[in-house]
């Protein structure tokens, strides 16, 4: 994605910071009548949607194909080592800030026929965990099943590599390398659209919304700042330590990922800026970035763990329950669990606070209210899911000697294609 339109002296980053104020300020202003935009920002939305699956699935066989099986399996392993680490640590965070900022006190419940209407069934654990391996990945895609077509293109790529090595054919290899770079091309276009999608987006939300359900939610809110805050300025700097980069230039690099996944709320939507910049700012190799970048937005979701944590905390306490010690690790072990089965699950937040309640045996009232400012929160969990992402990929990256200091201190450019 270019970082300056043609035409245009500003950057796009900087267009669509401008955009997310101005959208937020015009839907405060003209009120209802701004979801007529809604429909505007859907097209946006849906053109990069109908190319983030191939994108994944291309981008994922490609690096596991090109590669020796001893190569996949470093990445793999360095690759969920520091999923698994950033998670449960956020998880713990969500733990830690939720006792001292008690953000369900005080807060009015909503009526439980209120939640039955919101909520749906929910999946237990292990539909979940089952619903990780396709059945029909043509259903899957369809679906945009990520965790699935991930599965199946991590089978496809060990099998592709195993063919190329036999045969000596390259061809399957550089028919999907030129897929994914076609894909890749196709959403640089849309992306020029994205001030304008952005602008229509949040101004119906705003429009809808203004501060009435913000308000008495702000603790909560709150709590998510708080804590993508302290997790940015520690896992920011122990990343740039472990691979040897000054930390000082992470927020310029992280900006434009950064309000994308603010404004959009979408890792899916995130994914095409976030494997670029992965290559063109951080330096992590083409390779590791086509590796990581889809399995880090399906499995990794740190904003995810802690805001599913707090969650609970808020449920129990709105409805006066005290969390006993055996309750808070269910709570962060449940919660890392549910981060990797979100995107594959229907029916998104709504049915993983359902299993939530319901697995730790808490009231279900209070769900209604997070329904309410759910969007908000989406906020929080993606800024954080985004942004650690790319520190894994740096990790792997630096583990593996493909981590390209150069580009990360700006003193040579690359190109994603």
């Amino acid at each position: 994605m270019e970082e300056k339109k043609k035409g245009l002296s500003i950057s796009l980053t900087t267009q669509i910071l401008i955009a997310t104020v101005g959208g937020i300020l015009f839907g405060t202003i003209i009120g209802p009548w701004a979801a007529n935009l809604k429909f505007i920002g859907d097209i946006f939305i849906r053109l990069i949607q109908m190319s983030v699956v191939l994108l994944v699935m291309s981008a994922v066989a490609a690096a596991v194909g090109s590669g020796d099986g001893q190569d996949v399996g470093k990445m793999g392993f360095h690759t969920f080592k520091w999923i698994i680490g950033f998670t449960v640590i956020s998880a713990g965070f969500g733990v830690a800030l939720s006792m001292l900022f008690k953000p369900g006190v005080g807060i009015e419940i909503a009526s439980a026929e209120e939640v039955a209407n919101a909520a749906v069934e929910s999946a237990s654990l292990q539909e979940t965990l089952l619903g990780f391996v396709p059945t029909n990945i043509i259903g899957s895609m369809a679906e945009s099943a990520m965790v699935p077509c991930i599965v199946f293109s991590l089978f496809f790529g060990v099998a592709m590599g195993a063919y190329t090595k036999q045969s000596g054919n390259r061809n399957m290899v550089e028919w999907v390398t030129g897929l994914n770079t076609i894909i890749t091309n196709i959403i640089k276009t849309v992306m020029h659209i994205a001030p304008i999608g952005i602008f229509c987006l949040l101004a119906n939300v705003a429009g809808a919304t203004g501060l009435k359900v913000i308000v008495p939610m702000m603790k909560f809110l709150g709590v998510l700042l708080i804590g993508d805050a302290i997790q940015f300025m520690l896992f920011g700097p122990f990343t740039a330590a472990m691979c040897k980069v000054n930390p000082a230039k992470m927020p310029k690099k992280f900006a434009k990922m950064s309000i994308m996944a603010v404004t959009t709320t979408s890792g899916a939507i995130c994914l095409p800026t976030k494997m670029e910049d992965a290559v063109t700012k951080f330096g992590i190799s083409r390779k590791v970035a086509d590796f990581t970048g889809p399995i880090t937005m399906s499995m990794n979701s740190c904003g995810a763990a802690q805001c599913y944590v707090a969650a609970i905390f808020f449920m129990a306490q709105s409805t006066g329950i005290e969390m006993t010690v055996y309750q808070m690790g269910m709570a962060i072990l449940l919660s890392c669990l549910m981060c990797m089965g979100t995107i594959s699950v229907p029916g998104g937040s709504v049915i993983v606070y359902t299993f939530l309640a319901s697995s730790l045996g808490l009231p279900l009232e209070s769900i209604a209210v997070l329904i309410g400012i759910d969007w908000f929160a989406g906020m929080f969990r993606t800024l954080m899911n985004v942004d650690v992402d790319v520190m894994v990929g740096m990790l792997v990256a630096s583990k593996l000697g493909e981590l390209d200091r150069d580009v990360y201190n700006e003193k040579k450019t690359v190109s994603y294609n």
